[in-house]
């Protein structure tokens, strides 16, 4: 898996950059499968690769929905039946951009505003290979308030979409 984090290019002053592009955790991956698949195993079978650590619900996770359209929930089923919403989908573009609010606050709390919520972009685009590059951007973490700098820096860390990510590619490439 190739990854990138990219936020400035050479010659580029921080005065130049755009404060959110500064603030945004970026993914650049080349993933062995067709966007199709790859889009499809992002978004529609999130529930195959997503760490059933990674959930904001006050019980075990069993399974993860997202509900395929603009504006549909993405949420977990947790084992003693509640449903936790974390996000909701912004863009739906199969197979190619799939956008998504985040809402999930510094301490790890349901946020319903979407105003006060971080968003992730996803990217697939087909490769001159026949593969998928990759290209994530989770932004807009100001929006969160008092304590979007830790957030920014949990989801950016190894344990946060570095992880997760490597899961999606190998649950992508299995079988491809």
């Amino acid at each position: 898996m190739e990854t990138t984090n990219v936020v400035s290019g050479p010659g580029t002053t921080s005065e130049e950059m755009d404060r959110s592009q500064l603030e945004s955790v970026r993914r650049s991956l080349r993933v062995k499968a067709t966007p199709e698949r790859a889009f499809r195993v992002f978004a529609e079978e999130m529930d195959s690769w997503w760490p059933k650590s990674h959930h904001i619900g006050s019980s075990p996770m069993k399974a993860i929905v997202v509900e395929p359209r603009p504006g549909g929930a993405i949420y977990t089923v947790q084992e003693d039946g509640v449903h936790c919403p974390w996000a909701s989908v912004v863009a739906w573009e199969p197979p190619h951009k799939f956008v998504f609010a985040w809402h999930v606050t510094p301490d790890w709390k349901y946020e319903p505003d979407v105003t006060r919520c971080s968003e992730v972009e996803v990217l697939f685009t087909r490769t001159d290979d026949g593969n998928t590059l990759v290209e994530f951007e989770h932004r807009h973490f100001e929006r969160h308030g008092e304590g979007w700098q830790t957030m920014r820096d949990a989801v950016g860390s190894e344990g946060g979409w570095n992880g997760v990510m490597a899961l999606f590619v190998a649950k992508a490439e299995e079988g491809a």
